[in-house]
């Protein structure tokens, strides 16, 4: 009875890795056919550095997962065939001392197993991080603060936050996004699983990396090194736009802010208090570096690097008090009335 128990506890252990070995490569290899704003699937590429990171992941699991299976195998096969049994009480095992078979075996194959991955992996390191600029190709300066993303873009002449606008790349005229990664403060780390890998900033040391996405759609990212407080709510939004739409984002993030005679009152609240101390509105004497650009504020999904939709209430609600949104944040409460409150919100809403 004993032995029928353990054959079918080993029946369903070896039935339940298959199945997610199965699973795994299932949805590597179908990867979502439409573009989605939700979930952060590693297996599911969509440039060229995250499709090889994901194929050397697959091939790493597949591999660690046959070792896996192999020795617990061997380790079952050994419990249940030489077990203790009644008539062997008082007798002692069969001793074996050695055999130069089996030690060159389990030598040899872990030293192949491991140049095998060694290699596969140098090569993907390689491919990346080697990789040739080309001309064509759309440069923006990436700085981590504490808790946003700051995105400069020197050939276009444009900055803007937390939402990076980067334009789909063609297999037949390929358009490449390289990235600069640099921090203001302490380490960070910019990381869009289906574009690319994760790739640290460090004060100090620059980094790079590039992605090259094959289809449009947003694709959510993360800081994904512990830089503080709000570490979790420092997030990130990458817009792969078609050549015409980023041409028109181009066109619109190029322009002043917009002046609109029925916020003045509101500008004049902005700027008579701490906040252009913080923020920069082009065309304005707002110059602030320590805070984002708010030259097309509503152009973005999201405020406070995504912990929040950009809609009024949230807005609002923002300015009064970043605490209630992101705890530990490090914008003031600016301790405004309610009447310069609505006027800094209702200007904060026309810059477009």
């Amino acid at each position: 009875m004993s032995i029928l128990k353990k054959s079918s506890t080993v029946r369903f252990l070896a039935q339940t890795i298959f199945l997610l070995l199965c699973s795994a490569m299932t949805v590597w290899a179908s990867g979502p056919k439409d573009p989605s704003p939700h979930g952060t699937n590693i297996f599911a590429p969509a440039s060229t550095p995250a499709k090889s990171i994901a194929d050397l992941s697959v091939l790493v699991l597949v591999i660690t997962g046959i070792i896996f299976v192999v020795v617990f195998v061997l380790l079952v096969y050994s419990v249940v065939k030489f077990r203790g049994r009644a008539k062997d009480a008082g007798r002692e095992p069969a001793q074996v001392y050695g055999s130069t078979q089996i030690e060159l075996a389990w030598t040899i194959i872990p030293i192949l197993i491991v140049v095998v991955l060694f290699l596969a992996t140098a090569r993907v390191i390689h491919a990346i991080q080697d990789a040739p600029e080309p001309a064509g190709a759309v440069q923006v300066t990436v700085i981590g603060h504490q808790y946003w993303w700051e995105f400069r873009y020197p050939k276009l002449g444009i900055v803007t936050a937390n939402e990076l606008h980067i334009p789909v790349s063609d297999p037949g005229h390929p358009t490449p996004t390289f990235l600069q990664l640099l921090s203001a403060d302490t380490d960070h780390s910019f990381w869009v699983p289906e574009l690319a890998g994760k790739t640290d900033l460090i004060p100090n040391h620059p980094n790079r990396m590039w992605m090259d996405p094959q289809r449009t759609g947003i694709f959510l990212g993360q800081c994904a090194q512990y830089c503080g407080t709000q570490h979790a709510k420092m997030l990130l939004r990458v817009s792969v736009d078609g050549p015409q739409d980023f041409a028109v984002w181009v066109r619109a993030q190029q322009g002043p802010a917009v002046e609109d005679a029925g916020a003045i009152a509101g500008r004049r609240v902005f700027e008579s208090n701490a906040c252009m101390n913080c923020h920069a509105v082009a065309g304005t004497a707002a110059d602030g570096r320590f805070g984002p650009d708010l030259t097309h504020l509503m152009s973005r999904v999201t405020i406070a690097a995504g912990a929040a939709k950009n809609t009024h209430d949230n807005l609002r609600l923002w300015i009064q008090d970043p605490s209630a949104i992101k705890p530990g944040s490090l914008m003031p409460a600016m301790k405004l009335s309610d009447t310069d409150l609505d006027a800094v919100v209702s200007y904060m809403e026309t810059l477009r």
